[in-house]
């Protein structure tokens, strides 16, 4: 049986992927930060492990790898993210919101490669990097958004680096956009739905070989500009 692990599961982007990777027949490790919501404890079945993280704390992260060690993974989807304030124009910025943002957009990703690479690597798994385009610094023509955008062009570094650092251990690192979702951070009034985002994020992963890793991918498996 295949098995992933995916972060941020109690809602949104992370619940979706949770239940069509089930759907397909999947175990799928997935972790809540505080306790799981009602939708995602709501799947429980066998091909269900439901597991306590904060990626933020270090602590967290090495429980994880704790209760992970010996899993075989295929596959690694960070998740989680934040925003960050509303407001990100120049003048409104403070550096304590910008460090918040950044250590769990960028920070912690690299943190979990460290603590779990070693479960991808029996399987030449992938890790995923859930991005945005809002990270592309050729595709920024509207300004703002320092946190969030910065966040994001940060994280697709590691991913760069992590593709190339793991490549002798077998294991492909991909940086994913999963387009304008209408989720609690993306809003209702996004293009796509949860659904059509993560059906395809998964056909793109699928297709994540050697010769793509290190890449930055919309969900419609386009390339998009660092």
């Amino acid at each position: 049986m295949q098995q992933l692990l995916i972060t941020g599961a109690n809602r949104g982007i992370g619940l979706e992927f949770t239940q069509q990777y089930l759907a397909q027949g999947w175990h799928v490790y997935a972790t809540y930060r505080q306790q799981p919501g009602e939708a995602l404890a709501a799947l429980a079945c066998d091909q269900l492990t439901l597991l306590p993280l904060d990626v933020t704390e270090d602590d967290s992260i090495a429980d994880l790898q704790e209760q992970l060690n010996g899993a075989e993974l295929d596959l690694i989807i960070n998740n989680s993210g934040v925003f960050g304030p509303k407001d990100q124009n120049l003048g409104t910025v403070s550096r304590q919101q910008w460090l918040e943002v950044l250590n769990v957009n960028s920070v912690a990703p690299l943190m979990l490669a460290q603590a779990l690479h070693e479960n991808l690597r029996a399987k030449g798994g992938t890790f995923a990097v859930l991005s945005s385009r809002m990270g592309s610094i050729e595709g920024n023509d509207g300004g703002a958004l320092y946190l969030y955008r910065s966040s994001k062009a940060a994280v697709n570094q590691v991913v760069k680096s992590l593709s190339i650092d793991l490549k002798q251990f077998g294991i492909n690192v991909v940086a994913l956009h999963p387009g304008w979702v209408q989720t609690d951070m993306g809003g209702a009034n996004a293009s796509i739905n949860t659904h059509t985002s993560v059906n395809g994020l998964r056909q793109v992963i699928t297709k994540i070989v050697p010769a793509n890793s290190g890449q930055f991918i919309n969900y419609d498996g386009t390339a998009i500009a660092w």
